[in-house]
């Protein structure tokens, strides 16, 4: 079986690599594949860099770092993403009202100083219009998805620690 110290490397790697995994995706996806984020989209990148940070310090510091608090502090990062991308699945659905400078209006402009206004309120990619899908499923969905995979990876982790101090 592994030490205290192999299992919170390998647990504080493979956060590491699957988050890794996740941003590098939108980044290519972006850079060499042409989808330009939306202003969600580029929020939903901070909890994926937090992580890659944090499992970072967990793989390098892992014997002197506490199992817990990296499981927790992962686990809290991956919820926060898990909610930013909840909330823009909600927003491409019109379940939710999204960011007013990358949402159509719902107000028609009434004069021609109104529609500009509009028009330079808006960024060029929208929110609430997915730019692609994999069955059915969009980019926030998906990030959706890998962000609570990986929130349920860190409590899992967390709740093997606390077992294992418990039967010894």
């Amino acid at each position: 079986m592994f030490s205290r110290h192999s299992s919170t490397r390998a647990f504080a790697l493979l956060a590491f690599a699957a988050s890794a995994g996740v941003l590098g995706s939108a980044l290519l996806s972006q850079y060499w594949g042409g989808l330009l984020p939306c202003e969600l989209c580029l929020a939903e990148r901070w909890p994926w860099t937090a992580a890659i940070l944090i499992s970072l310090i967990g793989a390098l510091f892992g014997p002197r770092l506490a199992p817990s608090f990296l499981a927790l502090s992962l686990a809290l990062v991956f919820a926060a993403g898990a909610a930013l991308a909840a909330y823009h699945v909600g927003v491409e659905h019109h379940w939710l009202a999204g960011p007013t400078a990358c949402t159509a209006g719902t107000a028609t402009p009434t004069s021609l100083a109104a529609l500009k206004k509009e028009i330079m309120g808006q960024q060029g990619v929208r929110c609430d219009i997915p730019a692609w899908s994999l069955f059915g499923i969009s980019l926030a969905g998906w990030n959706l998805l890998a962000s609570l995979a990986m929130m349920g990876f860190s409590l899992a982790f967390l709740g093997s620690r606390r077992r294992r101090r418990r039967w010894r």
